[in-house]
């Protein structure tokens, strides 16, 4: 099959269980009206997060890289009245695009975007003593990833869910020579997650309209 296969079938999926919703498809056009890259999740990931935030009963969940708030929204919206997501952005225009269209969403009192690098806000999440989250989305600079994850172990307890995007490159992982940073980032990370021995986890590969990836998926035990 095609890519133009899987786009279809994505396209279907998303017309039988997506809802029309003003404030996400408004948070997806941002990209586009506010110049930022086209790299958020796809409405069918979205969707999956928002899933599994309900599956693992989240009342707080840690977002690395907020871009639009896209996926930010999916989550937040899957959220209890007294959830909180904490969103960790290094663009101060991304984390201003998004701030707006959390607010379109009526989600600002949910949800919080702090803007600085990621492994410094992160090493301040642990410094006060910040309590465990139950769900962590990892969707940023892949370099390094690993270091996210790590700092993320920090701040999990038994049964956080760690969810990392983006973790198969086109299947680029597979080429152990291969020079872009963003691969050579995610290669290293799946290793470490493969040898980790405080998570239960695997890689799903994903198809569809963001073309193909994998999105990493851990349990801390």
């Amino acid at each position: 099959m095609d890519q133009k296969v899987f786009e279809d079938v994505d396209r279907y999926i998303s017309d039988l269980f997506i809802k029309p919703d003003e404030a996400l498809a408004i948070a997806e056009q941002s990209h586009q009206l506010e110049n930022l890259p086209p790299i958020n999740v796809s409405p069918n990931q979205g969707k999956l997060l928002h899933l599994f935030a309900k599956l693992s009963k989240a009342k707080k969940i840690l977002e690395v890289g907020t871009l639009a708030g896209y996926s930010t929204i999916w989550m937040a919206k899957a959220l209890p009245e007294d959830g909180r997501l904490i969103s960790l952005e290094i663009d101060p225009h991304h984390a201003e695009v998004a701030k707006k269209n959390i607010d379109r969403a009526g989600l600002s009192s949910k949800v919080e975007i702090r803007v600085g690098k990621a492994i410094d806000l992160l090493a301040q999440l642990v410094k006060d003593n910040t309590t465990p989250f139950d769900m962590i989305f990892i969707d940023a600079d892949k370099p390094p990833y690993t270091e996210y994850f790590e700092w993320s172990l920090k701040l999990s307890r038994p049964g956080t869910l760690i969810i990392a995007d983006n973790v198969i490159r086109d299947g680029k992982v597979l080429d152990k020579d291969h020079e872009d940073p963003m691969v050579k980032g995610a290669q290293r990370f799946n290793k470490a997650l493969a040898a980790n021995s405080h998570v239960s986890a695997t890689i799903l590969q994903t198809f569809g309209v963001k073309e193909y990836d994998g999105m990493a998926i851990a349990i801390v035990e």
